[in-house]
C-alpha cells in the first residue's frame, strides 16, 4: 500500500542544516533530498497573498510544513497563514507584501527536505520513493523505470518509461504484487505487450 504525501504530521520545528561560506567544502553537509508538495498557482488579492496548488493528501497538509522552499534556487519562505479558499488554498509567505511580489512567485515549485516528512509505516511509502525504482513482470521481463505516477480518479497510475513508456495502473495486489526496495524493483503482473 502506499502514501502519496506527507498526510501525517511531523514536526516542523527543527530546519534542515545549511552548510555556511566559513566551513571548507569537506565540512559541509550535503544537500538535502527536496520534495515537491505543491507549486504557487498565481496571486490571490493586492496584499502579497498567493494561490497554492497542493499534491498532498488532504490538500490543507501543505500547510503543516515550515519553511517552504521555492523555485530551482530553493529560496526558504516562512509561511504566515494559510487556509481554505473555494476548492484551492491560498497563503501568505514572509517578505512578500503586494500583488508584484506574489507575482513574482507564480510558478515556483514548493519543497520541502524529505527527512521532515513522517516515516511512512511499514506497509505504506510516499510516491517519490518509487520513482527510479525497476519495474519487472512476474514473468521476469524489464519494462523499464519508474518515471512518475499520478492519479486518475478512478485509480492510480504508474508511468514506466523503458524501451516505451507504458502505463500500468497501481492496483495493488491485483497489477503491482510487490515493492522492493532493497532490490529496487517494483513486481507488476503485466502483458510486456500491452
Amino acid at each position: 500500500m502506499g502514501a502519496s504525501d506527507g498526510n501525517r504530521q511531523s514536526d516542523m520545528s527543527d530546519q534542515p542544516p545549511a552548510p555556511t561560506q566559513a566551513q571548507p567544502e569537506s565540512q559541509r553537509q550535503s544537500k538535502p533530498r527536496m520534495v515537491v508538495l505543491g507549486r504557487i498557482a498565481g496571486v490571490y488579492g493586492l496584499r502579497g497573498w498567493v494561490h497554492v496548488y497542493s499534491e498532498t493528501d488532504p490538500i490543507e497538509n501543505i500547510l503543516r510544513y515550515r519553511p517552504w522552499y521555492l523555485g530551482p534556487d530553493g529560496r526558504a519562505f516562512e509561511l504566515q497563514e494559510g487556509k481554505r479558499h473555494g476548492k484551492g488554498l491560498v497563503a501568505r509567505l514572509a517578505g512578500c507584501e503586494d500583488r508584484d511580489q506574489a507575482a513574482a512567485l507564480t510558478g515556483a515549485d514548493i519543497a520541502i527536505p524529505r527527512d521532515r516528512l513522517p516515516p511512512p509505516r511499514a506497509d505504506e511509502f510516499y510516491w517519490f520513493d518509487l520513482e527510479g525504482l525497476a519495474v519487472e513482470t512476474t514473468e521476469g521481463l524489464s519494462l523499464g523505470r519508474v518515471d512518475h505516477l499520478f492519479s486518475t480518479g478512478a485509480n492510480d497510475v504508474v508511468c514506466v518509461k523503458g524501451e516505451r513508456e507504458r502505463l500500468i495502473p497501481f492496483v495493488w495486489g491485483d497489477v503491482i504484487k510487490d515493492v522492493d526496495f532493497t532490490l529496487g524493483r517494483v513486481l507488476v503482473d503485466w502483458d510486456a505487450d500491452f
